[in-house]
């Protein structure tokens, strides 16, 4: 694994080849497109009818299944009748829980990573194996979260199902052989940022919806991932900074 992008022959640019460059300009001027110049309004429009199509069949990206205990039933029943609307948490839980497990195997992907360099530091090793561990146990905690609520930690939610869509771009990364240290950690950046956000998100949202047990829980994992973030970073800087010297 390569630790910086190496100087190299990168034909993308145009300053590799002014005489072609040149010759293709005068191309655009000599031979003018048979369209009529135009903006990005007609790609804007074709978007706006094709989202107002999916809304007029109700078509989402899918649902909050209903509790499926008798608690759950209850809980619900009790969250509707104070004003509350008990399935955006739920799916928001449901979010946090896939974010998680998929941060448990993104970190298993990071850690090969590492692990194949030839100068693999055990002490990075460690330090990463730890982050894996406590996503997984934040995992764990949801999971207990969302059966305290009566409901399925296993049904995947709206919010889990476009969660996961997000994460593939950076397992790419991860998996790719042809990426270096520093391109794998500013991915990871990714994931904390996004992470630490969600869970302060997340204990107001748990708190507003009359679930102070459940948000206090939530203190231990912001802690966690605040720690996860600086490390992160701190990995990252230094990384750059070694390849500057």
């Amino acid at each position: 694994m390569t630790t910086s992008a190496p100087m190299g022959l990168n034909r993308t640019g145009t300053q590799m080849s002014p005489e072609d460059t040149k010759r293709q300009i005068e191309a655009t001027e000599q031979f003018r497109q048979d369209i009529p110049p135009g903006d990005a309004s007609r790609i804007t429009e074709e978007r706006v009818k094709f989202i107002r199509e999916h809304e007029a069949i109700d078509e989402q990206v899918g649902s909050v299944p209903p509790p499926g205990s008798v608690k759950g039933v209850l809980k619900t029943g009790l969250d509707k009748m104070m004003g509350k609307n008990p399935e955006l948490l739920l799916d928001k839980l449901g979010e946090r829980l896939a974010y998680e497990r998929t941060g448990v195997r993104l970190y298993e992907a990071f850690i090969a990573k590492v692990a194949a360099a030839p100068d693999a530091r055990p002490e990075l090793l460690e330090t990463l194996r730890t982050i894996q561990q406590q996503e997984a146990e934040h995992m764990q905690l949801l999971r207990e979260s969302i059966e305290t609520l009566g409901a399925d930690p296993t049904a995947m939610t709206p919010c889990a199902h476009v969660s996961g869509t997000m994460a593939q771009g950076i397992i790419q990364v991860l998996t790719d052989p042809r990426t270096n240290m520093a391109q794998c950690l500013n991915a990871m950046l990714t994931i904390e940022l996004t992470d630490n956000a969600a869970w302060e998100l997340l204990i107001e949202l748990a708190r507003q919806a009359n679930h102070p047990n459940i948000a206090s829980s939530f203190e231990v994992p912001m802690r966690h991932e605040e720690e996860h973030l600086v490390k992160i970073k701190t990995m990252l800087r230094d990384e750059l900074k070694a390849q500057l010297s």
